[in-house]
């Protein structure tokens, strides 16, 4: 090979080098997060400010659904893994072995505030008073038959209970990548099963048949669904409901209406927490995490007056609001004893 030949090589070599690092860089410079549907309007709000107000580059916000999240957060630490995951259920035990697996040993788990599933039907339809028993029944895959567990017969919701609407089943609802879904069976489907002859323990198996459609990570395509069809019921967060009131409304569970007071008091029966998680290990390597975790636990954001509660997020009282800063600003270490608690 002549010497120029070789010369010209070394200089292309070295070029695209430094264009692989400088690649490199610009990745990190990026923040990306993953998680819940539910928590990604008030995650993607935070990004998109942090992005208006900072020299920092707005953080891609990405909808994978809790499950999803968690698989990819994960995954590993570096350039390629999420530096963030929400989620509207706490991490299991499961997951967090599987970050300690490889290599994701420091994280730091917030809350930051409430939220209520809600059961959502087409606001011209007549308003309903459902009980979990009822709803468990509607989508349970087998329910119980003169003391036997059987495939689920019913079709029409007067089949459950004649005071119910002669109405056709039909539930949009969240897939199994989803922590609404893991909620749902948790709050709904468990207590349900329990308190309904013929099941003798909890049961959180949903049918397949058509009846119960998994529709996506993305709700506001459940609140178009709804809005076109009466026969329809959907299930997601409350902030959906919040910002949906013209085509929309909650059903009362148990008596209960899906109100921002009643799920900060525990009192609606399906209310849950929501997550957020911060892989430690990239805080000096990402420009922008710190800043954004500080900007979400601000009083700005998830306080009684945030900006948060106007998109339906039901804020911390101040006191816990104030310990999870504590939390955040010790970058305490998740552990499995965390979890048990």
């Amino acid at each position: 090979m002549k010497p120029f030949m070789q010369q010209s090589l070394r200089v292309a070599a070295v070029t695209a080098t430094a264009l692989g690092l400088s690649t490199v860089a610009m990745a990190k410079e990026q923040m990306r997060i993953v998680g819940s549907s539910t928590v990604y309007p008030f995650s993607s709000y935070v990004a998109e400010e942090l992005g208006a107000t900072t020299d920092y580059r707005t953080p891609v916000v990405e909808s994978t659904g809790s499950g999803g999240g968690f698989k990819l957060f994960c995954a590993g630490v570096g350039d390629t893994t999420p530096d963030i995951t929400n989620a509207s259920r706490r991490m299991k035990p499961s997951e967090l072995k599987l970050c300690s697996d490889n290599g994701v040993t420091d994280i730091t788990e917030n809350v930051v505030g409430y939220d209520g599933i809600v059961f959502a039907q087409s606001k011209q339809d007549d308003a309903i008073d459902l009980t979990r028993e009822q709803v468990t029944l509607a989508v349970a895959a087998k329910v119980p038959v003169d003391g036997k567990l059987v495939d689920n017969p019913y079709t029409k919701w007067s089949e459950i209970d004649a005071s119910l609407p002669d109405r056709e089943i039909l539930i949009y609802g969240p897939p199994t990548s989803s922590g609404t879904r893991d909620a749902f069976e948790e709050l709904v489907m468990e207590h349900g099963s329990e308190n309904i002859d013929g099941y003798g323990e909890a049961y959180t198996t949903i049918r397949q048949d058509g009846k119960y459609v998994p529709s996506g990570e993305n709700d506001n395509l459940i609140v178009q669904k709804l809005a076109q069809n009466k026969d329809a019921f959907g299930i997601f967060g409350y902030s959906y409901l919040e910002e949906n009131r013209d085509k929309i409304q909650g059903a009362k569970i148990d008596g209960v209406t899906p109100e921002r007071a009643l799920i900060s008091s525990g009192e609606y029966p399906v209310s849950r927490s929501l997550f957020f998680y911060t892989k430690n290990a990239h805080l000096d390597k990402v420009g922008g995490m710190s800043d954004y975790v500080d900007m979400f636990l601000s009083d700005q954001m998830v306080s009684d007056r945030g900006y948060l509660k106007r998109l339906g997020l039901i804020p911390l009282p101040a006191d816990r609001l104030k310990a999870e800063r504590s939390e955040w600003e010790s970058k305490a270490k998740l552990g499995a004893s965390d979890l048990e608690s």
